[in-house]
């Protein structure tokens, strides 16, 4: 075996963690199960990049199960569970190449190293291992069978890829299926973002100004979670139905400038980069909190941040402090980064659950499907979504109505009127 981690002697620690991960995961379960008698994975190589929580940890091993041989490495430097990782390698046998904290040089040099298998499927969140693989025209690209992607970001960077004629080989949004977006996004991000934030401040949200920059679908979470904790929400968008929606749902609209002066804590969810800039930290109050839980640490320009502060200092863990020539603080956590994840967990077991039993499905459909899809971004199929909702309900008792073969006439026939 190879591998890249803190310290293998954390393995207790981590195998603790993906237990109880594994409890909450009642899907993917049910997936292990069947391809651990069905192996339809078998001799399939697959390379992944995702963030090395215990949950990951489940999917890994449900894919090996599978038959498949894994190697993971981060997709974000701050967010690995060296426990985790240190797991993984010793009482797993995966291929782990990842350090909480490694700098950039580390982290690229992981995801090559992660490649060096030459996968038949990748598995990325955030596409940088996917951009490797074609910012370096790597030889080894054709051959691929197909990758999956994660997030939302990583989505809108293989489309743009996809636009332009480049993908070398077909991905399966994973992010656009109902059963990811409308629960890990939303009420994943929702809950481990305030956890994040409320771990590395131990800030009293109830009576707070909370603002939340961008109203997609973790942006609803957020604003929702931060409703439900007390504080007062104000929403700040650049599109006009989102803008529009979050009036409906009850925040307040404003644009980002007239909310710098009135905010307590400030978050990124957005995708986009430079959202928090020199102009908006000229008008925060002193002491104001700002955070990230877009994928990268671009939301929050920190560059022009840096250039107006005239001292920084580390005051607890997590928390950077820069004092402004005016005397005024601006405490930044984790360093701009996924803030759900760098101070906290990440989403809860129970809704990576769904999210990584789409991986695992759709890894299967690639394995099958692969070499009859062309090089652009897919959709995951309805059956893979569907199932995955109906497991989901199953494992938590919940059972539905089903349609009368009247009802299934009258929504199929266009006769029948007032």
């Amino acid at each position: 075996m190879q591998y890249s981690i803190k310290d293998v002697n954390l393995f207790s620690e981590g195998e603790a963690k993906i237990k109880w991960a594994m409890s909450n995961m009642k899907v993917l379960d049910t997936i292990r199960q069947r391809f651990s008698r069905e192996r339809p994975l078998e001799g399939v190589k697959i390379s992944a990049c995702l963030h090395i929580t215990s949950e990951t940890a489940v999917l890994a091993w449900t894919l090996k199960e599978a038959g498949a041989k894994i190697r993971l490495c981060a997709s974000n430097p701050l967010s690995t569970q060296d426990g985790v990782a240190a797991s993984l390698v010793k009482d797993y046998k995966i291929e782990v190449f990842a350090v909480r904290g490694e700098d950039r040089d580390s982290y690229y040099e992981h995801i090559k190293k992660a490649l060096e298998i030459e996968p038949d499927i990748t598995m990325d969140d955030g596409a940088d291992l996917v951009s490797t693989i074609h910012s370096e025209n790597l030889s080894f690209a054709d051959n691929i069978l197909g990758g999956t992607e994660e997030t939302t970001t990583g989505v809108i960077r293989l489309r743009s890829l996809a636009e332009e004629n480049r993908l070398k080989y077909p991905i399966i949004a994973v992010n656009d299926a109902s059963t990811k977006y409308l629960f890990d996004n939303r009420y994943g991000t929702g809950q481990s973002t305030i956890d994040g934030i409320l771990r590395a401040t131990n800030y009293l949200l109830s009576g707070c100004t909370f603002v939340v920059c961008g109203y997609g679908w973790c942006g609803r979470g957020i604003s929702m979670r931060a409703r439900g904790m007390g504080a007062k929400v104000i929403v700040c968008e650049v599109d006009a139905l989102r803008a529009l929606e979050a009036t409906m749902d009850g925040f307040w609209v404003m644009q980002l400038k007239e909310a710098c002066p009135k905010g307590d804590i400030f978050v990124t969810s957005t995708g986009n980069r430079s959202v928090i800039r020199k102009e908006h930290f000229l008008l925060m109050k002193d002491g104001a909190i700002v955070a990230n839980s877009g994928h990268f640490d671009v939301e929050i320009d920190l560059e022009d941040l840096n250039d107006i502060a005239v001292h920084r200092k580390l005051t607890r863990e997590n928390i950077e402090e820069f004092k402004l020539k005016d005397g005024k603080k601006i405490n930044v956590l984790c360093q701009g980064r996924l803030v759900n994840l760098s101070a906290a967990e990440g989403h809860p077991s129970m809704v990576m659950d769904m999210s990584f039993s789409n991986q695992a499905l759709c890894c299967e459909y690639l394995t099958k499907e692969g070499k009859n899809l062309q090089n652009k971004v897919y959709e995951v199929p309805e059956e893979i979504d569907g199932e995955i909702a109906r497991l989901k309900l199953y494992s938590m008792g919940i059972k539905i109505d089903e349609l009368t073969q009247q009802q299934k006439r009258y929504l199929s026939s266009w006769q029948i009127g007032t």
